[in-house]
């Protein structure tokens, strides 16, 4: 007979949720939200294209075999099984 319902509402639960919802509406840069909003939008995508960019023409995948050197420009060095 009580709850008039499947889930009884719990006004905890409901606070949480609207205060949730309603966040955007007392939001303010801090200076924690702007080192947030500056490590996510600014330092993690350059460092990806920095490490990219370092590793983009160091290797090359195509026509390699067994054994052979998946760098671009290996090291002249004489193998020791070659002697």
């Amino acid at each position: 007979m009580a709850g008039h319902g499947y889930v009884n509402n719990d006004p905890a639960v409901d606070r949480w949720n609207r205060m949730r919802e309603d966040v955007y509406k007392h939001f303010r840069f801090t200076s924690r939200a702007s080192w947030i909003s500056l490590t996510g939008l600014v330092l993690v995508p350059s460092a990806l294209v920095y490490l990219s960019a370092q590793q983009d023409l160091k290797w090359k995948w195509s026509g390699k075999r067994r054994g052979e050197s998946l760098l671009s420009h290996p090291s002249q060095t004489v193998n020791s099984t070659e002697e």
